[in-house]
């Protein structure tokens, strides 16, 4: 018999571990297999996909164009465009970056499953409520008694839309013919800041405007009085504010051809925020395809498109006749003859 040397031993040992391993089903070499990341390539490309597009939606909903999302949070426009093809492993640093440049919230850009319309608006809500709305929230959701919930006073009529739309044009004709007051939001927000819409974005942000924003909106439904409100474009990227334009006005969208839209701002000298860009057409039809689903929840919608403006203030009178009607009857209003 030979005697066996330690070197021997080692390899029976090995080869005695490797058949173990084979008839217990797993790998001969290495470890065991575990499932990661790294496994379905196709996942990893599908969720940078997502995320690109989330991206782009937000920019979009906001106004912004890649080279102002660029300037505004220090990240190259080449590899803002990269995050949006889906081509970019951002990472969350950068994505922080992206979303404070947007005024947006970070967890906004990831993708999960799709929320509700309303959910930003419900998470929002919770971010300022004290303990014992929470505590209400809660007992309401878990099946809890609760009061019928009350109708917001009656405010107007709301015109929301892209710029160009004629908000301001068309607005001013329906308050004249209604006898009520024509306020536009963002000279409001001027107005109380002493301030440009442009300098208070330069100085405060996206998310720094919006707050005044939905300030100014307040102090004019605390007002208490009949009004025809046009609202700036962006309006629909804040839950709280959009929501609260819904429950306490009569809401129309004015709806026009992304051509139209263009022309009309370009007649007007403001290519906000998209001026110098050549690719401003582009840029217009990707704000107006992420806002669009926003802008339908109006209570109606005005096609303006090809029409002068007087046809076009017609059928905004058409449009508002039957509510009015109906708010004269429910609360006592003068009745208008429109």
């Amino acid at each position: 018999m030979h005697r066996k040397t330690p070197r021997r031993l080692a390899v029976n040992a090995s080869r005695h571990y490797v058949s173990l391993k084979r008839a217990a089903g797993l790998p001969s070499r290495g470890h065991p297999q575990r499932r990661t990341m790294t496994d379905s390539p196709d996942a990893e490309s599908h969720f940078l996909e997502q995320l690109g597009q989330r991206v782009r939606t937000m920019r979009a909903l906001r106004g912004m164009s890649r080279k102002v999302l660029a300037k505004v949070s220090g990240i190259s426009e080449r590899y803002i465009a990269q995050l949006e093809s889906g081509k970019g492993n951002v990472s969350i640093v950068l994505l922080r970056r992206v979303s404070d440049a947007m005024g947006a919230h970070l967890e906004d850009l990831l993708p999960s499953a799709d929320p509700t319309p309303d959910w930003q608006m419900f998470r929002d809500l919770l971010r300022k409520a004290t303990p014992a709305q929470i505590a209400q929230a809660k007992d309401l959701l878990a099946g809890g008694s609760a009061t019928a919930p009350r109708r917001a006073p009656f405010c107007g009529i709301a015109l929301i839309g892209l710029r160009g739309a004629g908000k301001s044009t068309l607005g001013k004709i329906l308050a004249k013919k209604v006898g009520w007051s024509f306020v536009e939001l963002n000279k409001e927000v001027e107005q109380q800041n002493g301030l440009s819409v442009a300098e208070i974005i330069a100085l405060y942000g996206q998310e720094g405007f919006r707050r005044m924003e939905q300030a100014a909106l307040q102090q004019l439904l605390a007002r208490n009085e009949l009004m025809v409100l046009a609202t700036g474009g962006g309006i629909v990227s804040e839950p709280l504010t959009f929501d609260q334009i819904l429950s306490s006005f009569y809401t129309i969208w004015l709806k026009a051809e992304p051509e139209e839209h263009m022309a009309r701002v370009r007649r007007q000298g403001d290519l906000r925020p998209m001026a110098d860009d050549r690719s401003a057409m582009a840029e217009l039809r990707n704000i107006l395809l992420s806002r669009e689903p926003l802008y339908a929840r109006a209570t109606a919608v005005v096609d303006t498109a090809g029409l002068s403006v007087d046809a076009a203030a017609a059928r905004l009178i058409d449009a508002v006749r039957p509510v009015l009607q109906n708010e004269a009857r429910s609360f006592g209003l003068r009745s208008v003859a429109l």
